[in-house]
């Protein structure tokens, strides 16, 4: 019985192809590695080059590799950029997974677990957000995964399928071995941002929107270390196992962190100081999401266990220093510059 992991080399996909692999599963990935990296795939876990919705390709893994179980991560994730051009977006998230369902479904698979994402609810009427909320997503991001879950659920209902939608919140931080990460160049991810700043690679972090009617003026934000999601996949795939229904479920700690006090941790974990530059608001951001996790512990065995802002902070900042290591040699030399 083999999970299929589509975006297996990529930063959430390595990082649960990781834990999967090491809890004695069969894994096979495709990924087409443009924001993926291969050594990032555990030796024996097979990887086909290639893209998610190629579903010649899909179905011939399926086939060849005896395939019960998708797990759906392949995609593109920068809001900016699909405000930008949404176009991309929806041919890179909605379409390929239109073409990935239609695959699973001819070849019989009967359990899907989708990488969805907060963005789905836009600015939320009550904060912690409970998955009933309404969905006003404020990015073609944000409608490209809700579209992706509307047909999930629609395939599922008509061909006897079940899901598990996972919608995350922040994911930040590395394998705690440092071992992989987020090694994307040009990523956006806030804490990305910071430990290369802390790292000198970076001459600042930019902070968008200071006015926003938070404590200090930031966005807040609902950070998971991305172990724990990972661990939150494998957890749901058992839950299909069992017989479980199809579901829909927040992934994060149920705690917020505005952007201030993220960059305030990545400073007294590295022990560096760094320039902070404000700038006005962007279209897309979302003010403060912080996950109602009722559903998800009471229905999922998860219990996190990296729940704690610096921890995060302080594996992403050893995998950024390994990784600026490989990459460009002596840290210290480029810190202090």
């Amino acid at each position: 019985m083999t999970v299929l992991v589509t975006g297996g080399a990529g930063y959430i996909g390595s990082h649960t192809v990781l834990a999967m692999a090491e809890a004695g599963e069969s894994v096979v990935v495709v990924d087409n590695l443009s924001t993926g990296f291969s050594a990032f795939v555990p030796e024996g876990v097979p990887l086909f080059i290639g893209d998610a919705g190629d579903e010649n390709l899909v179905e011939g893994v399926i086939s060849a590799h005896d395939v019960k179980s998708i797990v759906h991560f392949a995609g593109s994730v920068v809001v900016p950029d699909s405000m930008r051009d949404p176009l991309a977006y929806y041919r890179n998230n909605t379409m390929t997974t239109r073409s990935l369902l239609n695959a699973a479904v001819k070849c019989g698979v009967s359990r899907f677990i989708f990488s969805s994402t907060a963005a789905v609810y836009g600015n939320p009427d009550q904060v912690p957000v409970p998955e009933s909320a309404p969905t006003r997503p404020l990015s073609p991001y944000g409608f490209s995964k809700l579209m992706s879950e509307i047909m999930l659920h629609d395939v599922a209902t008509a061909h006897g399928m079940n899901y598990v939608a996972l919608r995350y919140f922040n994911v930040a931080g590395a394998d705690p071995k440092a071992r992989i990460g987020l090694a994307t160049v040009g990523a956006t991810h806030l804490l990305k941002i910071a430990v290369e700043a802390a790292t000198g690679q970076r001459a600042k972090v930019d902070v968008f929107g200071t006015d926003y009617p938070t404590p200090d003026g930031s966005c807040i934000r609902d950070f998971i270390h991305v172990s724990d999601l990972a661990q939150a996949h494998r957890a749901a795939l058992s839950y299909l196992r069992d017989g479980g229904q199809s579901a829909t479920l927040n992934c994060g700690y149920g705690r917020g962190y505005s952007v201030l006090e993220t960059i305030e941790a990545v400073r007294r974990v590295s022990g560096r100081n760094f320039a902070v530059q404000y700038a006005p608001r962007r279209p897309g951001d979302i003010m403060t999401m912080i996950a109602d996790t009722t559903r998800i512990k009471s229905m999922l065995d998860w219990t996190p266990q990296y729940d704690n802002l610096e921890t995060i902070a302080k594996h992403a900042l050893a995998w950024e220093e390994k990784l600026f290591h490989e990459r460009h040699g002596d840290l210290q030399q480029a810190a202090s510059a």
